[in-house]
């Protein structure tokens, strides 16, 4: 049964448990910090295929495979599939499932919809809507660079604020079995638009939301930074985490010794020339289906807040000046 807590909040009774995760990466993203810890990595940009936004649409195929591998299923098992990406009318995942012959949802929610894409899933498998369901997202750094900046021919010098888009791609299959890490709330993010206008400074443009996000959530349902053992974001970056910190301390919320995020965790900054981090969907998708979850099966942790962050902008919209508006999905997750 899915019910409210306080007004943008809404917990699981059943917590939908998540059965099968994978997690597939770039050469780059191998290279830092979680290198070895990804199920498949790709070397090559093009993985072998004519484009970036076909290589892009592999991450997901691979992805997705090996998710229901993992959980000792087949496709024909799974009721319905929820994917995006940030490519045009979400079309990198709508190739990637093509042959799969699952019911597909497409999600866009930019680098927020990893944590859409699990909202989403578990409450069609708490409602009933659904015995099995799954997400995944992911992004390609090359296919990113050729829709959103420019070429990557062009040899444009990229600004101290700006991040580096992931090459990477995660899933999750979901169902209600009571064991191992499970969604126990989910806090649906409302936009936000400060006025932001960079498209090269994503984390500036997307803190606010995840404030306001983390703020609500944390009204309804009583509880505190301390009572969790990570609070993660998407892909903030160091720009992005330092303003959250201010927006937060100016509600007397303080976050900064439980956060992390994974624009931080996925690149080792000071040996690799991404600036402010790592961004993209493949961000939050492939550190959370790589490094937390397995922490989480580990016992490593057991209660945690995952919020994927997203700017809902386009290069139509950024090139007419408009604000970047963002938004922020939370969901909880308890080991059962």
């Amino acid at each position: 049964m899915i019910r409210r807590i306080g007004k943008y909040t809404i917990g699981f009774e059943e917590t939908p448990s998540i059965i099968g995760y994978a997690s597939v990466a770039g050469k780059m993203e191998n290279e830092g910090p979680l290198g070895g810890s990804f199920d498949k990595v790709i070397y090559d940009s093009y993985d072998g295929l004519d484009t970036y936004e076909q290589a892009e649409s592999m991450l997901q195929t691979e992805a997705v495979s090996l998710a229901i591998s993992k959980a000792g299923l087949k496709a024909d098992d799974i009721d319905c599939i929820f994917a995006g990406d940030l490519l045009n009318q979400c079309t990198g995942s709508s190739y990637a499932l093509l042959d799969f012959n699952i019911p597909y949802l497409g999600q866009y929610g930019a680098c927020s919809t990893m944590a859409q894409g699990l909202i989403m899933a578990s409450i069609f498998v708490e409602s009933g809507a659904a015995s099995i369901a799954m997400c995944t997202t992911s992004s390609h750094f090359c296919s990113a660079e050729r829709q959103y900046r420019f070429p990557l021919e062009y040899g444009g010098v990229r600004t101290p604020s700006a991040q580096w888009t992931v090459t990477g791609s995660g899933s999750c299959v979901l169902k209600n079995v009571k064991k191992g890490p499970s969604i126990a709330r989910a806090t649906v993010g409302r936009i936000v638009d400060l006025g932001i206008k960079d498209a090269n400074n994503m984390g500036a443009a997307m803190a606010p939301a995840a404030a306001q996000t983390l703020k609500n959530y944390f009204e309804d349902t009583q509880t505190q930074p301390s009572d969790y053992d990570l609070i993660l974001t998407g892909d903030l970056g160091e720009v992005g985490s330092k303003s959250l910190y201010d927006l937060l301390k100016r509600e007397g919320i303080d976050i900064s010794s439980r956060h992390n995020d994974c624009g931080l965790i996925i690149y080792d900054r000071k040996k690799q020339d991404v600036h402010s981090g790592g961004s993209g969907c493949g961000c939050a998708a492939s550190v959370f289906c790589s490094k937390i979850l397995s922490e989480m099966c580990d016992e490593k942790i057991s209660n945690i807040l995952f919020m994927a962050t997203g700017a809902l902008m386009s290069p139509t919209t950024c090139g007419q000046g408009a604000g970047i508006p963002s938004i922020a999905h939370l969901i909880n997750v308890k080991n059962r």
